[in-house]
């Protein structure tokens, strides 16, 4: 579990407080927060951890895509405890190639996180709109009202300095022993806030993988009112060694419907970040030659992925 949090300043309590009080009118307050536009297409900056940021910035131009969602976590492009004096220079080498910095993805779970603070208020005053949560485990399952309750803590203090800072958290439903996962979970731990401050990663993979044909749908209407991004990514089941087991694979060549996706998602006025990760295993006989293979893989999902976007919105 995530350790306790420090006590939060006089205006974050404040905001905390605002935050509850405004959740009575969430439901009315949710479509007005939402961007105006289209999604912003971009590439998750885990899959190329090799580059620096101009050649980041470079390769995805080259790869056509108009924004990233950009890892600012432990091995992130940024690191977390050099967020102030980093993020403003990616975000310069990005902006120097038209590459709209859509979002980052930390690794923060506490507001007592040294690097908590930092990173958000650093990231706002950049105008970066979208920030990703770290995540929580359920360590024993026989005790899951009390792990929600401490997440439910811990998100509440960071979506009170979310709100203070002008920029918008997001929960990812990660699938497995993740907080989130079961999405009536997701959606309990964030009732009482601003959707303003904190709305959901939707991650319509993990929520097949969860919740099925059905069970996907259910959740992402639950949610829809206050998604704030997305991560897309597919998978099947597979059988190893007598065990079904997950296996990610290309866009397209496994269970996601994305085509069902894409239509709720834009009849529900979606207009955040779209982020694609390239989970799947990809080899080749040298680092360079596996480096090209997925420089391929990324353009391949890319193409789908832009194609199921432009048919729905």
């Amino acid at each position: 579990m995530p350790t306790r949090m420090n006590p939060w300043t006089r205006r974050e309590m404040l905001l905390g407080a605002a935050a509850s009080l405004a959740s009575a009118s969430s439901a009315a307050a949710a479509p007005d927060s939402k961007p105006a536009g289209k999604p912003t297409l971009c590439l998750f900056s885990k899959h190329l951890p090799h580059l620096g940021y101009k050649d980041l910035a470079r390769t995805l131009r080259e790869l056509g895509f108009p924004g990233v969602d950009l890892t600012t976590r432990p091995q992130g492009h940024v690191l977390p405890e050099r967020a102030a004096e980093d993020l403003p220079k990616a975000f310069e080498a990005l902006q120097s190639e038209g590459i709209k910095l859509a979002m980052i993805t930390t690794g923060l779970t506490s507001l007592s996180d040294p690097a908590a603070r930092p990173t958000l208020y650093t990231a706002a005053r950049l105008k970066i709109p979208y920030w990703k949560l770290g995540y929580y485990r359920y360590r024993d399952l026989s005790k899951l009202d009390d792990t929600l309750r401490e997440v439910k803590r811990e998100v509440e203090a960071l979506a009170a300095a979310s709100q203070h800072a002008g920029i918008r958290g997001g929960f990812h439903n990660h699938s497995g022993t993740y907080v989130g996962a079961a999405i009536w979970d997701h959606w309990w731990i964030l009732r009482d806030t601003d959707p303003r401050s904190i709305g959901f990663y939707f991650d319509p993979c993990h929520a097949t993988i969860e919740g099925g044909d059905g069970g996907w749908q259910i959740g992402f209407q639950r949610l829809a009112g206050r998604i704030h991004m997305v991560a897309i990514k597919d998978f099947y089941w597979e059988k190893q060694g007598g065990e079904w087991k997950v296996r990610m694979c290309p866009l397209g060549e496994g269970m996601v419907n994305f085509p069902k996706f894409f239509q709720l998602l834009a009849a529900s006025g979606f207009a955040g970040p779209i982020s694609l990760h390239v989970e799947y295993e990809i080899e080749g006989p040298t680092e360079a030659a596996r480096r090209e293979k997925e420089l391929a893989a990324i353009q391949k999902d890319y193409a789908y992925m832009k194609q199921q976007v432009e048919k729905a919105f």
